[in-house]
């Protein structure tokens, strides 16, 4: 009698933003043991709920989505069998679903794993927002380096380290640089290529944005030959994981950019196949570049600092200035901090940086008995005056339920309804980023 086919496993994403959901589908698909899985998404509803065209934009299939809140999403773990549950969200949010979710599995003889991590550089808040992620089975860190801080910090407040897990970011990878194009392009060639990877909050003042872009325009009019790229996270009227009060766009009309400097939105992935330089502040765009062995530059113009995530890069050879770009230097990365980094390509290090977390999983999920209830560092008895605040901003109370009132609709909105969510997101956006620079200027007068 032939053997039975085992049944896929079957993981549920939640994000709460465009780049998150691009983490945690793609890490999904890296650490599902057994093959690819069945993927059900469902994007928290928020400020950051990310458009069709965002979503377009990842190009990740799920094989089903939905918006949900985070009521919602409790009841429907409890009404669907998952293998895994990935938490793909800000640290606030993550913490508050942990509490919720542990409440929700009460007494159940089995639950699924449940996997957090970060989508990127953890330049900021490193100890606020791991002890926000601390009571998932698993805490993904991206890097050696990271997974090396991640336990430093459990362990300093006296926490189980045991759940870090060392892997890489899920969406690295794309043909490898071959060099610049050569002088006498034939026809159908390319120019060299310069892309400036813009980030919504780094920098965040007009001064320092305004700065970014004029030394952009620059090295366009003073490199005619070049092609140079801004690439855009979002556009107008969007939001994405962290908010933008100045977008380039905005910025950009009064630079009067030469023909050769244009914006540009799309996968990162495809305008990476045609840079030869990767220009940035501290996106974790840098890093897809080193993976691929593209030249990539870390300003220091504005200075190296822990606000600007710059900091991160010390010691990468990166580190350079607009200056020094004009004047035609390329960065040439050190070999040891790359592979700390888990960017490293070559030699199969990326090919096997998520076979610990499937094993682990593979683990957990065959462990006799189940697993245990999940038990994060924040309790009412650590932080009685920090959890309460973090669990109402997600309708729960301090015992993980639901709250009187909590808004739980996971259907599709009606019209009228869908026509008032439209305008309040409008008016949200038009205060971030209209009325909120408008009384900043004023203050300063």
């Amino acid at each position: 009698m032939p053997a039975s086919t085992p049944k896929p496993p079957r993981i549920a994403v939640l994000a709460d933003s465009d780049t998150r959901w691009k983490w945690g589908a793609l890490t999904a698909g890296r650490i599902a043991p057994g093959g690819a899985p069945v993927l059900d998404g469902f994007l928290l509803r928020g400020r950051a709920t990310p458009t069709p065209r965002q979503l377009a934009e990842v190009g990740v299939h799920a094989d089903s989505l939905r918006e949900v809140t985070a009521t919602a999403f409790l009841r429907a773990m409890t009404e669907e069998e998952y293998d895994v549950v990935v938490l793909a969200l800000v640290g606030g949010g993550v913490q508050a679903l942990l509490h919720g979710l542990g409440r929700a599995w009460e007494g159940r003889s089995r639950r699924p794993v449940v996997v957090t991590g970060y989508v990127g550089v953890v330049y900021e808040k490193l100890a606020d927002g791991l002890l926000l992620r601390h009571g998932a089975d698993l805490v993904l860190a991206n890097s050696r380096q990271d997974a090396e801080r991640f336990r430093a910090v459990y362990e300093g407040v006296g926490a189980d380290a045991s759940a870090v897990t060392e892997v890489a970011l899920p969406f690295l990878g794309g043909a490898p640089y071959t060099g610049p194009p050569g002088p006498g392009a034939e026809e159908g060639g390319r120019p060299f290529t310069v892309v400036f990877a813009a980030q919504p909050s780094v920098p965040a003042g007009r001064r320092e944005r305004t700065y970014l872009l004029d030394r952009l325009v620059r090295h366009a009019r003073l490199h005619p030959e070049r092609e140079v790229l801004l690439k855009l996270r979002s556009r107008p009227g969007e939001h994405t994981t962290h908010l933008e009060e100045l977008p380039y766009q905005k910025l950009v009309r009064r630079a009067d950019p030469p023909p050769n400097l244009r914006l540009i939105h799309g996968h990162m992935g495809e305008v990476l196949d045609r840079t030869d330089l990767l220009v940035t502040v501290s996106s974790t765009a840098a890093l897809e570049a080193l993976h691929r062995r593209i030249p990539t530059a870390v300003l220091t113009d504005l200075g190296v600092r822990e606000t600007l995530g710059n900091h991160h890069f010390t010691g990468s050879g990166c580190l350079t200035s607009w200056d020094r770009l004009d004047a035609g230097h390329r960065p040439e990365p050190e070999e040891d901090w790359v592979v700390r980094q888990g960017v490293a390509a070559g030699e199969g290090s990326y090919d096997t940086a998520f076979d610990g977390a499937r094993t682990r999983i593979a683990g957990l999920l065959a462990r006799p008995g189940g697993l245990p209830p999940l038990t994060p560092y924040y309790t009412l008895a650590t932080a009685p005056g920090y959890l309460p605040g973090i669990l109402a901003r997600h309708h729960l109370g301090p015992d993980g339920l639901p709250l009187p009132g909590a808004p739980a609709a996971d259907r599709e909105p009606g019209p009228v309804r869908e026509i008032v969510r439209r305008a309040a997101r409008g008016a949200y956006r038009h205060g971030v980023q209209r009325v909120a620079p408008a009384i900043r200027r004023m203050g300063e007068l």
